[in-house]
């Protein structure tokens, strides 16, 4: 049976026993902050497991995309420990119970019109004091005892540990079935996790008045059982990875080799970044962007140790989107964007490894020079920290210099910094709930949004917040914001790029003035002021959307949408929507493209968005299912999810693309598109920004005055001013070059030898602080070359000059000076602003500017002030 085969049976038999499919949540969850990526199927209905969804839907199945981390070093060791894997899963809201659980989980497992596995490969494990459960699956099920092994809190609670150790909170035993044989020898495959019981204490678990149920079964893991392979990473979905990864290293794939535990890895590592970055998660150095750059990083070495010196992850790319093609189709179409993604990433991880790996034999040398045969682990750290160097890499090398790590440092160091990659760290922390959550145990359905159709509406007040907290009333408060919310509004609530409405609020006995409108938990909160009277829940009130306003934000949100057709025309369907800012009469657009668009490409798709304005084109929109939606080609986001049903907003025929937002009525009342920036985001990320309406004609018009003033200045007429700006811009060019020779030749010379010697010496090393005259930035760098060559080792610079008025700055480092913690950039960066300025760059080479020359010698000062401090810490 194939891994598509196995997700669908599943699927299938679920919504047989009255389950609802839902799809999977995102890796990224929009609502959940106590996670950084989705670790399990439940975690998309913690609403429902707290009573606070909609009563009439208590049953679920899905398969969930889940990232998990905390077991990252075993991966591609072991044979089931993986970073992205699928979890199916049924679920039960204070419906069936652990009877249905298990005997379903029987029946798909052993039934020959579903899996038809042996029952006698089968055995279950339950909680200690399940007696319920026990019996279930020994009198009912008929599973002899002696397969039924009976395990303490840590093996078979949830949390573990649980009834002893915490945390407070829904709880439950759990009952596990294992498959033996016939490939792996034994595995999990299946776990029933029992929600049942409140803890409020060490040993005091309360009954919740309605019992849950969370089961999952891992996808690659029952695959493997299915397919009689002994790993996952040998089943049908993994295996053309897996030879990818081997093929673009020129190796034979071989289980048993070390170098096959480097392939594994990487082949899973690659199908983590794909999904993880299809959903417009970036590398980055913090949180989820932290994580994935943290497998990119273990991946590279591995080849590199293989001996590949060139990017490859992103070749393997379309292979993972190909063979996950069948559940995840949107893949194919994200195969351009995340190949720039990956690529760039790895480009500039590989320079950085080169460096990395000088400092590490620069380390071994220092180490052994004075009589140690261990190395440091906070410096191990830092190789792996900032060079990209896995600790296991420095503890290969370092044997054949007959050096071991200090791997207890190296544990310490890293678990000081871990902390950015972590989530909540309590297991029912998805749990806790807040005051919305009161609100929604009456008002399951949210608000009521009426501002499709109308700016002006009734409504009545169901709740209050104040300082977070659930009022009955509110009056005038001075500073303080307060939170509305209604059971039915027009105001549109800040989402999918566009920025929340403003305007008024009355009720018969208060005014309140709406500054901001948010949408949490199906709820749109009116953030404002009450300025008259007193709010009072249950008050009937008037809602009045500040129109205008919201007619120029309707024409800025209308205007994506055609960017995002004329961006396809000009630069191709790779050119996805990663991102959007929408206010009034001006957007904030951000697209996939791995360069600078440029002034021309620029031009015509802004010439294209204006033609379409021109033929005033009908804007329609509808609500659909969103598999009709896709199939007829409507465009989403990714990394957003979508309800079952959808939004879609067609403009002519020339575009169609799922969205919530407001719209024009036609395309012509947009008035006018003028695209006024263009930069980057991001690797193989570009943002365009543009206004609309009567914020364009204001840019042009200011455009022409600043054009006739300055040809009134020039006294040329307005089209000849660029003609006479390039003539005095070469006039100006040329004095440059006249004073700059004269400067080269009166400015007094101090050679490399000169600084050295007149260094000062702080502990071992030498540092040079000296301002130059007459100098460029190029020859400060060049000269910091020459110094750290003729020094060798324990030399810090930071050089300045003077030039047009301006201060130039630039630092340096040997790579022992490094290797001991010090960066030039974080040195430049505490000397900058002496001089009113900012800068930074690398460990090794940094440079800054500034706009106080008279400050200069105060910088020196500084900077050898500072450079002290760290050499003798």
């Amino acid at each position: 049976m194939t891994t598509d085969e196995l997700r669908e049976k599943y699927l299938t038999f679920f919504e047989g026993k009255g389950c609802v499919r839902k799809p999977s949540d995102l890796l990224v969850p929009k609502d959940d902050p106590t996670v950084l990526f989705t670790p399990a199927g439940m975690n998309q209905f913690k609403r429902e497991f707290m009573g606070l969804g909609d009563p009439s839907f208590a049953r679920a199945t899905t398969c969930q995309k889940c990232l998990r981390t905390g077991d990252i070093e075993n991966v591609g060791k072991t044979a089931f420990h993986e970073t992205f894997f699928e979890m199916l899963g049924n679920f039960s809201f204070g419906d069936y119970f652990k009877r249905e659980a298990i005997h379903w989980a029987w029946e798909f497992l052993t039934d020959k019109r579903w899996l038809g596995i042996d029952p006698g490969r089968l055995t279950i494990t339950v909680y200690l004091d399940d007696d319920e459960a026990f019996n279930i699956w020994n009198q009912e099920i008929k599973v002899p005892a002696d397969r039924i092994t009976r395990m303490g809190e840590d093996d078979n609670f949830w949390p573990a540990g649980a009834p002893s150790h915490g945390p407070n909170g829904v709880c439950g035993p759990c009952s596990e079935i294992f498959f033996h044989g016939n490939g792996p020898k034994e595995v999990e495959i299946w776990n029933l996790v029992f929600t049942q019981f409140n803890r409020v204490g060490p040993g005091q678990l309360e009954p919740l008045p309605k019992k849950n149920i969370d089961t999952g079964m891992g996808l690659e893991r029952g695959a493997a059982c299915l397919q009689g392979v002994s790993t996952v990473f040998e089943t049908d979905i993994f295996l053309p990875i897996v030879a990818a990864v081997a093929e673009q290293l020129g190796v034979a794939y071989d289980r048993n080799l070390p170098d096959g535990v480097r392939i594994r890895r990487m082949a899973d590592h690659s199908r983590a970044l794909t999904f993880c970055i299809h959903e417009n998660v970036r590398p980055s150095n913090e949180k989820q962007g932290y994580v994935i750059r943290r497998l990119l990083r273990r991946a590279v070495p591995d080849a590199y140790q293989m001996g590949r010196r060139e990017p490859f992850l992103s070749h393997v790319v379309p292979v993972v989107a190909e063979a996950m093609a069948k559940p995840y189709p949107e893949l194919r179409d994200s195969v351009p964007r995340v190949q720039s993604v990956v690529r760039e990433e790895e480009d500039r991880f590989l320079k950085n490894l080169e460096n990395g790996l000088s400092l590490l034999n620069d380390t071994f040398r220092r180490t052994k020079a004075a009589g140690s045969d261990t190395v440091d682990g906070k410096t191990a750290f830092d190789l792996h920290q900032t060079y990209g160097i896995p600790v296991e890499v420095t503890e290969s090398l370092a044997v054949d210099h007959n050096l071991r790590i200090d791997r207890a440092g190296f544990r310490k160091a890293q678990d000081e910094h871990s902390q950015v990659s972590r989530g909540t760290t309590e297991a029912a922390a998805v749990f806790t709930s807040g005051p919305l959550d009161t609100l929604k145990r009456e008002y399951h359905h949210g608000t009521e949004f009426l501002g499709y159709e109308t700016t002006e509406a009734d409504g009545r007040v169901i709740g209050i917040l104040e300082q977070g907290k659930l009022a009955d009333s509110a009056t005038p408060n001075g500073e303080s914001l307060i939170v509305l919310v209604l059971d039915r509004t027009p105001f549109y609530g800040e989402s999918g790029g566009q920025v929340g409405d403003t305007g008024l609020i009355r009720g018969d006995r208060f005014v309140f003035h709406v500054h901001d409108t948010k949408k949490e938990n199906d709820f749109t909160l009116h953030v404002g002021h009450v300025t008259e009277g007193m709010a009072t829940v249950n008050d009937t009130v008037q809602t009045a959307v500040d129109a205008p306003r919201r007619d120029a934000i309707r024409r800025a949100h209308s205007a994506t949408h055609v960017l995002h057709h004329a961006l396809h025309i000009h630069l191709g369907k790779h050119a996805q929507q990663a991102g959007s800012k929408v206010e009034p009469d001006r957007l904030r657009f951000d697209f996939s493209n791995p360069e600078a668009v440029g002034r021309e490409r620029l031009r015509a798709i802004e010439a294209t968005v204006n033609e379409r304005v021109l033929r005033g084109e009908p804007i329609r929109w509808t609500t659909m299912p969103i598999e009709k939606a896709k199939t007829l080609g409507a465009m989403a986001l990714f990394g957003e999810k979508y309800p079952e049903n959808v939004r879609v907003v067609t403009m002519g025929e020339f575009s169609r693309e799922l969205c919530g937002g407001t719209h024009l009525d036609n395309v012509g009342q947009v008035g006018l598109f003028k695209i006024v920036g263009e930069e980057s985001v991001s690797a193989g990320t570009r943002r365009v920004t543009a206004l609309t309406g009567q914020a364009a004609l204001d840019y042009i018009r200011q455009e022409e005055e600043t054009l006739n003033e300055v040809a009134s200045l020039l006294k040329v007429p307005p089209s000849l001013a660029p003609e006479r700006v390039t003539s005095l811009l070469e006039e100006v060019r040329a004095l440059k070059k006249q004073a700059a020779q004269r400067k080269t030749v009166d400015a007094p010379k101090v050679s490399a030898d000169d600084l050295l010697a007149a260094a000062a010496t702080v502990g071992e090393a030498s540092v040079v602080t000296h301002a130059l005259e007459g100098s460029t930035p190029d020859e400060l760098r060049q000269l910091i070359d020459v110094l750290r060559r003729k020094s060798g080792t324990k030399l810090a610079v930071l050089l300045a000059t003077v030039a047009d008025g301006k201060v130039h700055l630039a630092a340096g480092l040997t790579p022992d000076l490094i290797a001991q913690g010090l960066h030039a950039g974080q040195w430049l960066k505490e000397v900058a602003p002496v001089v009113g300025g900012g800068g930074g760059g690398r460990p090794d080479l940094a440079q800054a500017g500034g706009k106080d020359p008279e400050h200069v010698p105060s910088a020196l000062e500084r900077a050898l002030e500072f450079i002290k401090g760290k050499l003798s810490g």
